[in-house]
């Protein structure tokens, strides 16, 4: 994508991204299926285990625009040997489907949800869709930030999409970027 929005704008599309991979993939889980949640900010669990990844990388153009690149790997039929998190495969749910099918299917889920965030115009809606589908709000996590850990209440996250931490003394600390560890 080139310029997909003003800079001030793009936190929030990360949690589009995870709405319409969630979407997808909920097109496929039977019914009765472990829960199909998004752990902050984008990755999607089915059953408490990751099922789905997603990376966002941008570059400024010399020209002065912006690039963004969105990978998204789901474990359709295989998962990872050894991985930092519980993990599973959309196999070990009972779905049979060639990458294409689902690739089709998130096709579709993502132009809706980009056309939801339109541009950054739509946060507000995103963060209220996202909220539905949050795993862990109120539970106690650590989030793994480059220089330090933080633990404290996963309180949900604000109107940008950020997360909101309340850590033992009572503080909130608003997060932008980091790994969640559920405990």
């Amino acid at each position: 994508m080139i310029d997909p929005a003003p800079m001030a704008d793009l936190g929030s599309l990360p949690l589009a991204v995870a709405l319409a991979v969630h979407d997808a993939i909920r097109t496929v889980l039977a019914a009765d299926a472990a829960p199909l949640e998004i752990k902050w900010p984008n990755d999607i669990l089915i059953g408490r285990r990751k099922t789905c990844g997603i990376l966002l990388e941008g570059q400024s153009l010399p020209d002065g625009r912006h690039a963004l690149v969105i990978g998204i790997g789901i474990n359709i039929a295989f998962k990872p040997e050894l991985a930092t998190y519980p993990v599973t495969c959309l196999a070990d749910h009972g779905v049979t489907m060639s990458p294409e099918e689902l690739f089709a299917r998130l096709f579709v889920s993502m132009a809706e949800a980009l056309d939801l965030w339109d541009r950054g115009q739509g946060t507000a809606r995103i963060v209220q869709r996202w909220r539905r589908h949050a795993c862990g709000i109120g539970e106690k996590i650590t989030v793994n930030l480059p220089d330090r850990s933080i633990s404290g209440e996963f309180s949900g996250i604000d109107d940008k999409g950020l997360l909101l931490l309340r850590q033992a003394d009572e503080r909130m600390t608003t997060i932008a970027a980091g790994d969640v560890f559920f405990e």
